[in-house]
């Protein structure tokens, strides 16, 4: 049976809830997902257009230091845009496949509509370098700021881990109040080595910015 987590729970991944080690960390999908809240009353259905919240999944991976020692390089696409941190420790919609092919994002989900996840993240745990100790969940919302959109306004988030066999391992849930009023990134979670096993942590912090730059530059190296 998956544990339900509360902010600032720590689990160990590989066991259930009685403790015994059962579940497969040869691949674990971290699934997350979101629905955007209705425009409430009459006049509000009436007269408000539904935009579409394009929330993004992404990962730091972090060694010893919690630090993300490879930020990638810059490259240019066939139309001239210029793409930074491209296959470095950040795995996101414009690099989406770690270097080690060990963690990779399956694809951009723009409404958050249905059941289900809305992105997946895959980890192959038990295959990952060593170097990397720990890594970070975090979802932003693309050009929230422009658009007056923010977790206030988002409902039934949760993150959850999967095991390589399909079994739920755990789940955090929560939603948006008051508090996430204009908070347009949220750290979900993270996964950390300790003692040979891999915890899971439920995080929950929000964070006003909408680029997940502002976030990274906590945890890059200082030149």
């Amino acid at each position: 049976m998956a544990i339900n987590l509360q902010k600032g729970q720590t689990i160990d991944l590989r066991k259930n809830d009685r403790g015994e080690s059962v579940y497969d960390l040869s691949k674990v999908t971290i699934g997350l997902g979101w629905d955007v809240r209705k425009q409430g009353g009459f006049f509000g259905k009436l007269f408000s257009k539904e935009a579409e919240y394009d929330l993004d999944a992404v990962a730091f991976l972090l060694d010893g230091n919690g630090k993300v020692a490879n930020l990638g390089k810059t490259v240019q696409t066939n139309e001239g845009r210029q793409i930074a941190l491209y296959q470095g420790d950040v795995v996101f919609f414009n690099s989406m496949q770690h270097p080690s092919g060990n963690i990779w994002l399956t694809g951009d989900n723009r409404t958050g509509a249905g059941d289900g996840d809305d992105e997946q993240i895959i980890v192959k745990l038990d295959q990952l370098d060593e170097s990397y100790q720990k890594i970070l969940f975090l979802v932003t919302i693309y050009q929230g700021k422009q658009n007056n959109q923010h977790f206030g306004m988002i409902e039934n988030a949760f993150i959850r881990a999967v095991d390589a066999k399909g079994k739920e391992i755990t789940k955090y849930s929560l939603s948006g109040d008051a508090s996430m009023n204009g908070k347009c990134a949220m750290v979900f979670a993270e996964a950390y080595r300790h003692n040979g096993d891999w915890k899971f942590r439920a995080i929950g912090e929000p964070h006003q910015t909408d680029n997940f730059i502002e976030i990274l530059k906590e945890y890059a190296y200082s030149n």
